[in-house]
């Protein structure tokens, strides 16, 4: 059996991607996930992310202990990680699917190293935002209501958003009701450090990879679509949706991937 190990997205635990994992184990993969990145102590949050990466390699060795090569797939956040993870320790991998997760050079990488350096990166989105995220709810009734009336959320899958909140935000043993589970200073960390040496932090990468990328996604936009094709090369797709994709067309999103991960195993063979 196939095993894939899947990285969330900033501030989304691995919850949220229920009907994917669902979709990918009716295919006949093996799939495991790390619930929430930034929340052990272990593996702090710190500039360019090392120990996060670390997280995902010891989770893999530790827990997943793995008989044969793996795929490594994630989403955002994930996806890079997964990037270099697999560029640190390529040998017991198959393949790297990221989703929507832009491969930052150039000028772009410039001016996210500044940010780092001047601090203004904390000042600025999306950092400032999740700086300021609301993190507490009196009930199930009031979380379900605010979220239900966000566009941004009337986007997704409404099982998606269901899975969402069972996952995404626990009780409040302080003030009663319910707060965040990802916490919101976790967050703003893990934007306020965005790798910015990723050439040199995937250099020597001989692993296949792949790339879904939202079709509305101001995300690659931003991060730089044309480098992220440059560098994944011909197992580069689009699919409809935006950075969130996943949560909007959790099926199709499963199913494209599905494809990918098999062109991926094809390539692993012949250069094998």
């Amino acid at each position: 059996m196939p095993t894939l190990v899947f990285s969330h997205a900033n501030s989304y635990p691995a919850g949220c991607y229920r009907l994917l994992f669902d979709a990918w184990r009716a295919a006949g993969y093996e799939v495991h996930a790390i619930n929430k990145y930034g929340h052990d102590p272990q593996h702090p949050v710190s500039s360019n992310w090392p120990h996060l990466v670390s997280q995902l390699l010891r989770f893999l060795d530790e827990e997943v202990r793995p008989k044969e090569p793996v795929f490594l797939v994630g989403h955002s956040l994930g996806g890079l990680l997964s990037l270099m993870a697999a560029a640190r320790r390529p040998e017991p991998l198959r393949g790297v699917l990221m989703l929507d997760s832009p491969y930052i050079r150039g000028w772009r990488a410039g001016f996210v190293a500044f940010g780092k350096l001047s601090g203004r990166i904390h000042k600025q989105p999306p950092a400032s935002i999740a700086q300021e995220r609301r993190q507490h709810w009196p009930d199930r009734a009031a979380l379900e209501a605010h979220f239900k009336s966000k566009a941004l959320f009337q986007a997704w899958d409404p099982r998606v958003l269901q899975d969402y909140l069972d996952c995404g935000f626990e009780p409040d043993p302080a003030r009663g009701g319910l707060r965040l589970a990802f916490r919101r200073e976790v967050e703003a960390a893990v934007y306020a450090t965005l790798p910015h040496a990723l050439a040199r932090a995937t250099r020597g990468l001989r692993v296949p990879r792949a790339f879904i990328a939202g079709t509305h996604s101001r995300e690659m936009r931003m991060g730089g679509l044309e480098a992220t094709r440059r560098f994944v090369g011909p197992l580069y797709r689009e699919i409809e949706g935006s950075h969130l994709f996943p949560f909007e067309q959790p099926e199709a999103t499963a199913a494209l991937a599905l494809r990918l991960l098999e062109e991926m195993a094809q390539r692993a063979q012949v250069t094998g």
